[in-house]
């Protein structure tokens, strides 16, 4: 009987929609010229019942198919979610404002209600920031909660471009007694700079609700940084702050320090790469020392830090419990520096929360005050419009060119991954950079005596899953190995796991104010992989089958009580 529930539950799970009424093109390789290309994509959206989410993902779509595709899009009112990142691989760059334009008419049209929309990874430079401003402007982005332009080469003037449109929305939906309220932001990799930085802080401030702010590589210096930091004061949800590789020196650190220490729900700071020296660390240490109870992850990586200011970083985070990553990777710690620091976590008994200090640069042998001193003067040459400040420690990159016809390479090779900055910003490509052994360092990475933290750790995997061989499998090789460890465990209280991940999956309601992830087809795929396992305990498959079969919607703990017969909870 139990391989029967097997069986079943595999089979439903492999037909599972996704939740959420997602329609996925996501990776096909599609080449969409005319109207005749689209019409089985126009078809299928047509079709479609309760359209919630598009994903048009490793396409290409050029003018025509656009018009033909936003034709389509007009009567789906129920449309919230837009994944279009990499759809316009190949086309020159003044084919993607009017496609935007088209695809944009047409959400504004059906009077959808988005609140995601991804356009990273299209190269469209400032230009294409017009083909979505009116959109963004519209009644339709009233709702936004996340906006995701990562690598689009907008650049200065497409980052203002950007800004004003934001202002815009905001005042409008706030004339409508809704407002604006953002609450994800990305946009690594734009060449925003100075000016494009400090436009959108303006907006940020006048928004105030965001929760999630990622503006890595793009050229900010110690002007943009400042203003992001009194724009993030007025943003007290925030929880993440990603400004990796962007350039702080003392002044950008400290005026971001003061600010840190005004904010109270921040989870992950990732200031690695941003030259913010030992002065900048030292002020940043006093701000984690002061405040920031709920601190997961601090990377202040290659920053020119030397032993005296790394060790005030280190025990400025002595009482932070929820502490999972400190990097302090690449500094000028020197040997004895790096075994002083892993010394002072020891006491704490948190040496296990050290990122590797493999690339440390040794101790820097040259007088602290000169090189301050030196700093000062560099800061005061600032650079001419148009110009960026080049950093010698920092390697060349290549990035969208503004001004050509055609999409230039972008990434180089991409820098080394670890299991904490993967699990914190999950993404296909930093999983296969963990290596051969990521499935076992992920599980070593989690208390799999915890359920919850099994939970976390499953659907961040998962997330990640793709329809690629190499990524399937390693998605499927972390599964396997992080839950035959948490199943083989006598403590592991399987009927926990069970109920939190059918509440994160939004399957069941919860007492608790827990949001439900808005993708489930990697969860599935790698359930649907893990039922049929022979780690995977025979007793939970009725269970699961009757919430993805039924999809109930009960009180978790009656849910409980039906199931085990006593509530989770119960002693």
């Amino acid at each position: 009987m139990a391989s029967e529930d097997i069986a079943k539950l595999a089979e439903t799970l492999a037909k599972t929609q996704v939740a959420g009424g997602q329609l996925s093109f996501k990776g096909k390789s599609l080449k969409l010229n005319t109207a005749e290309d689209a019409k089985d994509v126009i078809k299928e959206i047509e079709d479609f019942d309760g359209l919630e989410a598009l994903r048009l993902e490793g396409n290409t779509v050029g003018v025509e198919a656009a018009r033909v595709i936003a034709k389509a899009l007009e009567k789906k009112s129920e449309l919230k979610r837009c994944h279009w990142s990499d759809m316009f691989t190949g086309r020159l760059r003044s084919e993607i404002p009017p496609a935007l334009i088209s695809l944009g008419e047409g959400l504004i049209t059906a009077g959808a209600q988005l609140v995601e929309l991804d356009l990273s990874d299209n190269a469209f430079g400032p230009d294409g920031v017009r083909g979505f401003e009116a959109l963004l402007k519209s009644s339709t982005c009233f709702t936004l909660h996340e906006l995701k332009l990562n690598n689009c080469g907008m650049g200065v003037g497409g980052g203002k471009i950007l800004a004003a449109a934001l202002t815009e929305c905001h005042r409008k939906s706030s004339a409508q007694g809704k407002p604006l309220a953002l609450k994800v932001f990305m946009a690594g990799r734009n060449r925003l700079e100075n000016d494009g930085a400090t436009a959108l802080a303006e907006a940020f401030g006048i928004i105030g609700t965001l929760e999630e702010v990622h503006m890595p590589q793009n050229g900010i210096n110690h002007p943009g940084v400042t203003a992001l930091a009194q724009a993030f004061a007025i943003n007290p949800l925030l929880r993440v702050i990603n400004l990796n590789d962007n350039t702080f020196t003392e002044k950008g650190a400290v005026a971001m320090a003061k600010t840190l220490k005004a904010l109270r729900q921040v989870e992950v700071i990732n200031f690695g790469d941003c030259l913010v020296r030992s002065k900048g660390a030292v002020a940043i240490a006093d701000a984690v020392h002061g405040g920031l109870p709920k601190l997961k992850e601090l990377n202040l990586s290659f920053g020119e830090i030397k032993r005296d200011a790394a060790l005030s970083v280190a025990e400025a985070v002595a009482d932070k419990v929820e502490l999972e990553k400190l990097d302090l990777n690449g500094n000028n710690l020197g040997e004895e520096g790096c075994e002083q620091l892993q010394e002072v976590l020891d006491g704490f008994n948190m040496a296990k929360v050290l990122a590797s200090l493999s690339d440390d640069e040794g101790e820097d042998d040259e007088d602290e005050d000169e090189d301050e001193e030196e700093e000062e003067e560099e800061e005061e040459e600032e650079p001419q419009p148009g110009e960026r400040r080049e950093r010698p420690t920092a390697p060349p990159r290549k990035m969208l060119d503004p001004d050509g016809g055609e999409p230039a390479p972008v990434l180089s090779s991409p820098p080394p991954a670890d299991v904490s900055t993967f699990l914190a910003f999950p993404s296909p490509e930093k999983l296969l950079r963990l290596g051969p052994k990521s499935s076992v360092l992920i599980a070593q990475q989690t208390d799999t005596s915890d359920p919850e933290k099994v939970v976390s750790a499953f659907l961040k995997v998962s997330s990640v899953f793709k329809d690629e061989a190499t990524v399937r499998s390693a998605v499927q090789d972390a599964v396997d190995t992080l839950m035959k460890k948490a199943f083989s465990s006598s403590s592991f209280n399987s009927n926990a796991f069970l109920t939190r991940l059918l509440i994160h999956m939004g399957l069941l309601k919860s007492e608790d104010k827990i949001k439900a992830i808005a993708n489930l087809y990697g969860p599935l795929m790698a359930l649907n992989h893990m039922v049929q396992q022979e780690y995977f305990p025979k007793a939970l498959a009725p269970l699961l089958l009757a919430f993805v079969t039924k999809r109930c919607c009960l009180n978790p703990w009656a849910f409980a009580w039906t199931v085990w017969g006593v509530p989770t909870w119960w002693p």
